[in-house]
């Protein structure tokens, strides 16, 4: 009996062992399956995302389709180009007229007649776009296309030039043309939400536009943009980064080859670089150090699979903190030398890159010069000052050499030999040109161009007028 017993104990471990050992194997099993179904769930979703991302503006017009939009906002977008007729009557015109009588006591007749006879595309109506496509229309720009495919958000009301709460949800180009239709009812704006790329460009980019501004903050296609436009003569101004950016006095504006303490203008540079392009692009830009502040870092429900979150494939994730009122400056600094342009009136920004120390040894520059043509023949010491040589480089030469427009190793010289050094009689060349320059003998008619001389002439004429009310 015990025998018996003990055979009956024995075979019930053996059977529990057995049924343990397939509830470890079942479970085992359905973990790798559930794993499985999990990762397959996964990569399709991330492939849904990806692909309804692309979908929604795979034609170039947007969610909306073209020239139309999916809600009642008071109008369908229109085609605008250089030659889209305006058509005014004359009590319009005389509203028109007063509208912008500053301006035209500005910019003249001649002026306000180009600028009011152009026609310019904004690429990203964001928080600096939004701003430059305004402040040119309330500056007399008749004839605006407006690029972006995004949407306004609650998050735009700091820094979006037309975002209201009523219109959140609604695209960001279309609530710019709502705003600008109650400035200016006359004017044609061709809103198209779309988000620019090789592929659109030629569209987003037709109608024969007078200028492009760049306010794009995504690198891939504001490279794209400038390219193109530099491959097609078209003329560009670009925004460099305005987000954790806080000092006012820092925004300028530069060739993209002048730039200087900017990663994104250091980036946007190198990469126009691979492609051929070295200079000839304007840009906004911050010479404000970078670090004070950094990107919003994301959520714990964003770190596994970041790329879901955001606004399109390969586009950033993380929130840039920003000062509502920088991009509004860059944005406004565009818009004013696009106006200027337009209308014949240029300015020549400054390329300033530590300018209190190159003032200084400008001057100790010059005095060694001085000292060096008087060693000989005695005469008067250097009576110019560290602003004096400051005033003459940026007043009256625009940070340039006078002979070949370089903008670095400048220094300042004499321009004649036989006059006594003063503002009247100081050039800006490079270094090289200068100790060339000094070591000439006889007229300089026999030594520079005619267009050369006339020029420094009429520069160091506007210093004497110039001098009268320093």
């Amino acid at each position: 009996m015990e025998r018996a017993n003990a055979y009956v104990d024995k075979a019930l471990r053996a059977f529990s062992d057995t049924r343990l050992q397939l509830a470890a194997t079942a479970v085992a099993a359905s973990a790798v399956t559930v794993g499985a179904m999990w990762g397959v769930r996964k990569a399709q979703r991330s492939r849904r995302v990806r692909k309804l991302k692309r979908s929604t503006l795979s034609d170039g017009h947007g969610v909306y389709g073209e020239g139309s939009l999916a809600m009642d906002t008071g109008g369908a977008a229109e085609a605008v180009d250089k030659h889209t007729p305006i058509s005014l009557t004359p009590n319009e015109e005389s509203l028109v007229r007063e509208q912008l009588a500053r301006h035209y006591a500005f910019l003249g007749e001649d002026g306000m007649a180009k600028v009011r006879g152009s026609f310019v595309v904004v690429v990203g109506a964001g928080g600096v776009g939004s701003w430059a496509a305004l402040m040119l229309l309330r500056s007399g720009v008749q004839r605006i296309r407006v690029v972006d495919f995004d949407q306004v958000t609650l998050s735009s009301l700091n820094r979006h030039a037309a975002a209201t709460r009523a219109n959140v949800g609604i695209p960001k180009v279309e609530a710019l043309r709502l705003s600008f239709r109650e400035i200016a009812p006359h004017a044609r704006v061709d809103a198209r939400v779309a988000l620019f790329s090789a592929e659109t460009a030629r569209d987003l980019l037709a109608g024969e536009p007078d200028f492009v501004l760049d306010c794009i903050d995504n690198m891939d296609t504001k490279v794209g943009l400038l390219s193109y436009c530099h491959e097609h003569g078209i003329r560009v101004i670009s925004a460099m980064g305005a987000g954790m950016k806080a000092d006012p006095s820092r925004v300028q504006i530069a060739d993209i080859g002048d730039t200087f303490e900017d990663p994104l203008s250091r980036a946007v540079r190198r990469r126009l670089k691979m492609r051929g392009v070295q200079s000839g692009i304007p840009v906004v830009y911050s010479s404000e150090k970078p670090g004070r502040v950094q990107l919003v870092s994301l959520a714990e429900s964003q770190k596994d699979e970041p790329g879901d979150f955001s606004v399109l494939p390969d586009f950033r994730v993380r929130i840039v903190p920003v000062l509502g009122t920088m991009p509004a400056m860059f944005g406004i600094a565009m818009g004013t030398h696009v106006l200027t342009e337009l209308a014949g009136f240029p300015t020549e920004p400054l390329a300033v890159k530590g300018r209190g120390a190159l003032y200084a040894r400008l001057q100790r520059d010059l005095g060694n010069r001085e000292r060096e043509r008087t060693a000989a023949h005695g005469g008067p010491q250097l009576q110019m000052s560290t602003d004096d040589c400051g005033y003459m480089l940026e007043e009256i030469w625009r940070g340039k050499s006078a002979v070949s427009g370089a903008t670095d190793k400048l220094a300042l010289t004499r321009w004649r030999a036989a006059l006594p050094m003063a503002p009247s009689n100081c050039v800006c060349m490079t270094k090289a040109e200068a100790d060339q320059h000094d070591l000439l003998e006889g007229p300089l008619e026999g030594h520079y161009a005619p267009e050369t001389i006339a020029f420094i002439e009429h520069r160091l004429a506007e210093e004497k007028n110039l001098a009268t009310m320093r």
